[in-house]
Protein backbone atom coordinates (compact mmCIF):
# COMPACT_ATOMS: atom_id res chain seq x y z
CA UNK A 1 0.00 0.00 0.00
CA UNK A 2 2.99 2.61 1.14
CA UNK A 3 4.83 1.57 -2.46
CA UNK A 4 1.38 2.60 -4.18
CA UNK A 5 1.06 5.86 -2.40
CA UNK A 6 4.46 6.69 -3.29
CA UNK A 7 3.78 6.01 -7.12
CA UNK A 8 0.70 8.25 -6.98
CA UNK A 9 2.19 10.82 -5.84
CA UNK A 10 5.36 10.57 -8.11
CA UNK A 11 3.25 9.95 -11.24
CA UNK A 12 0.72 13.08 -10.11
CA UNK A 13 4.08 15.30 -9.45
CA UNK A 14 5.50 14.47 -12.86
CA UNK A 15 1.96 14.91 -14.69
CA UNK A 16 1.56 17.96 -12.94
CA UNK A 17 -2.75 18.39 -13.10
CA UNK A 18 -2.56 21.91 -12.12
CA UNK A 19 -0.14 22.89 -15.21
CA UNK A 20 -1.79 20.83 -17.38
CA UNK A 21 -5.29 22.71 -16.82
CA UNK A 22 -3.85 25.85 -17.29
CA UNK A 23 -2.36 25.08 -20.73
CA UNK A 24 -6.07 23.17 -21.78
CA UNK A 25 -7.86 26.60 -20.45
CA UNK A 26 -5.54 27.91 -23.45
CA UNK A 27 -6.12 25.97 -25.93
CA UNK A 28 -9.75 25.55 -25.52
CA UNK A 29 -10.69 29.50 -25.68
CA UNK A 30 -14.31 29.98 -26.58
CA UNK A 31 -15.17 26.32 -26.89
CA UNK A 32 -18.66 24.73 -26.35
CA UNK A 33 -18.83 22.59 -23.46
CA UNK A 34 -19.34 19.38 -25.41
CA UNK A 35 -15.80 20.19 -27.21
CA UNK A 36 -14.36 20.68 -23.84
CA UNK A 37 -15.38 17.41 -23.12
CA UNK A 38 -14.59 15.75 -26.13
CA UNK A 39 -10.81 17.20 -26.41
CA UNK A 40 -10.20 17.09 -22.35
CA UNK A 41 -11.26 12.89 -23.06
CA UNK A 42 -8.84 12.61 -26.04
CA UNK A 43 -5.61 14.33 -24.48
CA UNK A 44 -6.26 12.50 -21.25
CA UNK A 45 -6.63 9.27 -23.34
CA UNK A 46 -3.15 10.09 -25.11
CA UNK A 47 -1.48 10.73 -21.66
CA UNK A 48 -2.91 7.18 -20.80
CA UNK A 49 -1.74 5.06 -23.32
CA UNK A 50 1.83 6.93 -23.52
CA UNK A 51 2.31 6.05 -20.27
CA UNK A 52 0.82 2.47 -20.27
CA UNK A 53 3.05 1.52 -22.93
CA UNK A 54 5.69 2.70 -21.50
CA UNK A 55 4.96 1.18 -18.42
CA UNK A 56 4.78 -1.65 -19.72
CA UNK A 57 7.61 -1.94 -22.43
CA UNK A 58 9.46 1.45 -21.95
CA UNK A 59 12.65 -0.52 -21.30
CA UNK A 60 12.28 -3.31 -23.99
CA UNK A 61 12.05 -0.07 -26.24
CA UNK A 62 15.03 2.00 -25.20
CA UNK A 63 17.17 -1.26 -25.16
CA UNK A 64 16.14 -2.39 -28.21
CA UNK A 65 17.40 0.91 -30.31
CA UNK A 66 20.16 0.92 -27.70
CA UNK A 67 18.84 4.00 -26.27
CA UNK A 68 20.21 4.37 -22.53
CA UNK A 69 17.60 6.46 -19.93
CA UNK A 70 19.70 8.81 -19.77
CA UNK A 71 20.15 9.99 -23.75
CA UNK A 72 16.29 9.45 -23.58
CA UNK A 73 16.36 12.28 -20.71
CA UNK A 74 18.62 14.47 -22.57
CA UNK A 75 17.23 14.35 -26.44
CA UNK A 76 13.13 14.45 -24.49
CA UNK A 77 14.45 17.62 -22.47
CA UNK A 78 15.83 19.05 -25.23
CA UNK A 79 12.52 18.83 -27.40
CA UNK A 80 10.62 20.21 -24.37
CA UNK A 81 13.16 23.03 -23.82
CA UNK A 82 12.06 23.73 -27.38
CA UNK A 83 8.46 23.70 -27.02
CA UNK A 84 8.66 25.63 -23.97
CA UNK A 85 10.83 28.94 -25.81
CA UNK A 86 8.68 28.61 -28.66
CA UNK A 87 5.40 29.19 -26.39
CA UNK A 88 7.45 31.89 -24.30
CA UNK A 89 8.70 34.25 -27.56
CA UNK A 90 5.30 33.50 -29.07
CA UNK A 91 6.48 31.61 -31.73
CA UNK A 92 3.90 29.62 -31.16
CA UNK A 93 0.14 29.25 -29.55
CA UNK A 94 -1.86 26.41 -28.43
CA UNK A 95 -4.68 29.00 -28.15
CA UNK A 96 -4.20 30.20 -31.99
CA UNK A 97 -5.41 33.20 -32.71
CA UNK A 98 -7.19 35.42 -30.03
CA UNK A 99 -9.64 36.49 -32.60
CA UNK A 100 -10.82 33.69 -33.63
CA UNK A 101 -11.37 31.71 -30.39
CA UNK A 102 -13.88 29.17 -32.39
CA UNK A 103 -10.93 27.31 -34.16
CA UNK A 104 -12.37 23.62 -34.45
CA UNK A 105 -9.06 22.01 -34.30
CA UNK A 106 -6.67 23.49 -31.27
CA UNK A 107 -3.19 21.82 -30.73
CA UNK A 108 -3.06 19.12 -27.42
CA UNK A 109 0.44 18.17 -28.57
CA UNK A 110 2.45 20.48 -26.57
CA UNK A 111 -0.01 19.80 -23.60
CA UNK A 112 0.14 15.92 -24.23
CA UNK A 113 4.20 15.98 -24.68
CA UNK A 114 4.43 18.14 -21.36
CA UNK A 115 2.24 15.74 -19.46
CA UNK A 116 3.94 12.43 -21.15
CA UNK A 117 6.94 14.47 -21.04
CA UNK A 118 10.52 12.18 -20.70
CA UNK A 119 10.56 13.06 -16.86
CA UNK A 120 7.37 11.39 -17.05
CA UNK A 121 8.04 8.48 -18.63
CA UNK A 122 11.45 8.20 -17.31
CA UNK A 123 9.47 8.13 -13.72
CA UNK A 124 6.73 5.38 -15.56
CA UNK A 125 9.84 2.97 -16.13
CA UNK A 126 11.76 3.34 -12.94
CA UNK A 127 8.32 2.58 -11.00
CA UNK A 128 7.21 -0.06 -13.28
CA UNK A 129 10.88 -2.11 -12.66
CA UNK A 130 11.16 -1.30 -8.86
CA UNK A 131 7.46 -2.10 -7.85
CA UNK A 132 6.88 -5.26 -10.47
CA UNK A 133 6.40 -8.21 -7.92
CA UNK A 134 4.75 -10.49 -11.03
CA UNK A 135 4.73 -9.95 -14.97
CA UNK A 136 2.14 -6.51 -14.87
CA UNK A 137 3.44 -3.94 -13.51
CA UNK A 138 0.05 -2.72 -11.44
CA UNK A 139 1.56 -0.39 -9.19
CA UNK A 140 2.59 1.79 -12.07
CA UNK A 141 -0.76 1.39 -14.02
CA UNK A 142 -2.59 1.95 -11.19
CA UNK A 143 -0.56 5.21 -10.34
CA UNK A 144 -0.75 6.08 -14.18
CA UNK A 145 -4.55 5.99 -13.73
CA UNK A 146 -5.55 8.19 -10.66
CA UNK A 147 -3.16 10.47 -12.42
CA UNK A 148 -4.37 10.64 -15.31
CA UNK A 149 -8.25 10.50 -14.42
CA UNK A 150 -7.13 13.72 -11.98
CA UNK A 151 -5.67 15.41 -15.07
CA UNK A 152 -9.03 15.26 -17.01
CA UNK A 153 -10.81 16.51 -14.05
CA UNK A 154 -8.47 19.37 -13.39
CA UNK A 155 -8.51 20.23 -17.26
CA UNK A 156 -12.40 20.12 -17.61
CA UNK A 157 -12.39 22.34 -14.20
CA UNK A 158 -9.87 25.02 -15.47
CA UNK A 159 -11.20 25.46 -18.70
CA UNK A 160 -14.70 25.98 -17.16
CA UNK A 161 -13.52 28.12 -14.78
CA UNK A 162 -11.40 30.51 -17.35
CA UNK A 163 -14.89 30.89 -19.78
CA UNK A 164 -16.70 32.28 -17.11
CA UNK A 165 -14.22 35.16 -16.67
CA UNK A 166 -13.81 38.09 -19.22
CA UNK A 167 -9.70 37.79 -19.72
CA UNK A 168 -8.46 40.05 -22.32
CA UNK A 169 -5.94 38.88 -25.16
CA UNK A 170 -3.48 40.22 -22.80
CA UNK A 171 -3.95 38.23 -19.57
CA UNK A 172 -3.92 34.85 -21.85
CA UNK A 173 -0.64 36.03 -23.80
CA UNK A 174 0.59 36.26 -20.01
CA UNK A 175 -0.07 33.14 -18.65
CA UNK A 176 0.99 31.23 -22.50
CA UNK A 177 4.09 32.66 -21.85
CA UNK A 178 4.14 32.00 -18.31
CA UNK A 179 3.48 28.38 -19.06
CA UNK A 180 5.56 28.31 -21.88
CA UNK A 181 8.72 29.09 -19.01
CA UNK A 182 7.77 26.51 -16.80
CA UNK A 183 8.35 23.84 -20.02
CA UNK A 184 11.31 25.67 -20.58
CA UNK A 185 12.49 25.32 -17.18
CA UNK A 186 11.23 21.63 -16.98
CA UNK A 187 12.89 20.63 -20.42
CA UNK A 188 16.32 22.40 -19.26
CA UNK A 189 15.85 19.98 -16.01
CA UNK A 190 15.45 16.87 -17.84
CA UNK A 191 18.85 17.57 -20.06
CA UNK A 192 20.90 18.67 -17.27
CA UNK A 193 19.33 15.64 -15.25
CA UNK A 194 20.46 13.07 -18.54
CA UNK A 195 23.69 14.55 -18.80
CA UNK A 196 24.88 14.99 -15.43
CA UNK A 197 24.83 10.70 -15.55
CA UNK A 198 26.99 11.02 -18.40
CA UNK A 199 29.55 13.24 -16.64
CA UNK A 200 29.27 12.89 -12.94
Amino acid sequence: MKEQLQAIVTVLSLVNPAICGMLFAQAEVGRSYGNLLLDATKAALSIFVILVAAALAGTRVLDLFGVSLDAFMVAGGGVLAWMGFSMLSGQASMSGSPSAPSDPTPSLTPLILFAASPGTITGVITISAAHTRLQLPTTALVAIGVATATTWLVMLLAARLAGKQESGGFMRDTISRLMGLVVLSMGVQFALTGFHAFAP
